[in-house]
């Protein structure tokens, strides 16, 4: 029997997954793909390019276009495009919003599912996005579904962009969040739903020490 652990994290926009499973992987000691970042990288390359979302051709020809990786360092997380580090360029909500509309294209899915897979065949990770239970990882050793509030989610994207300097309206995020949601909910590939066999979190009031805790739990009691 395999010793790897995976653990697949889905929830919807803004539920803090991508905190969360780093904090997770840091204090588990275990790798950390953002699954979400590599779209988001894509993204980042064809709007830099003047590729329309709505262009599925075009963006699925720029997937050639694209070297996609993640590097780690020091325990950070690196999205390598073509070379270049983006982290720092791939969290806006312009970025956001172009990421959740090609993410539904199915050659896009396709494209990126192998290195996905084979990270996790190698390593214990703890991978997060939105179909990773149901889809990429359906054998995964722990799936947690973390969801919050809108309300509760509106505020910390809030807070979080206008910390980094960005003009934001809250109310203008509150329905940018339901509208992703309905759309993540309502793809026809790698739609946003719970796992079967998974643990449902709700942070709406909960700290992120708090829930770190209760997911590490999880993991303690996995049993192999």
């Amino acid at each position: 029997m395999s010793d790897i652990i995976n653990i697949a994290i889905d929830g919807p926009a803004g539920a803090g997954k991508s905190t969360i499973a780093k904090l997770v992987a840091k204090k588990k000691n275990f790798i950390y793909v953002d699954t979400g970042a590599m779209y988001r990288a894509l993204a980042l390359f064809c709007s830099r390019n003047g590729i329309a979302p709505e262009d599925e051709e075009k963006v699925i020809e720029n997937c050639g276009k694209c070297d996609i990786k993640i590097e780690y360092k020091d325990g950070v997380q690196y999205v390598i495009l073509n070379g270049e580090n983006v982290n720092d360029f791939i969290r806006t909500e312009e970025i956001s919003r172009f990421t959740s509309m090609i993410s539904a294209y199915p050659k896009v899915r396709e494209i990126l599912l192998d290195l996905q897979r084979n990270l996790a065949k190698e390593n214990n990770v703890i991978m997060d996005g939105r179909d990773i239970g149901t889809n990429i990882l359906p054998d995964a050793d722990l799936k947690i579904y973390l969801t919050a509030s809108v309300s509760a989610r509106a505020n910390r994207r809030y807070k979080e962009q206008c910390e980094k300097g960005y003009d934001v309206d809250l109310e203008e995020i509150k329905k940018d969040i339901e509208d992703r949601d309905y759309r993540d909910m309502h793809k026809e590939v790698g739609a946003l739903k719970v796992a079967d066999d998974a643990v449902t979190v709700d942070s709406s009031d909960m700290s992120i020490d708090e829930v770190v805790a209760e997911i590490s739990g999880l993991i303690d009691n996995i049993k192999k």
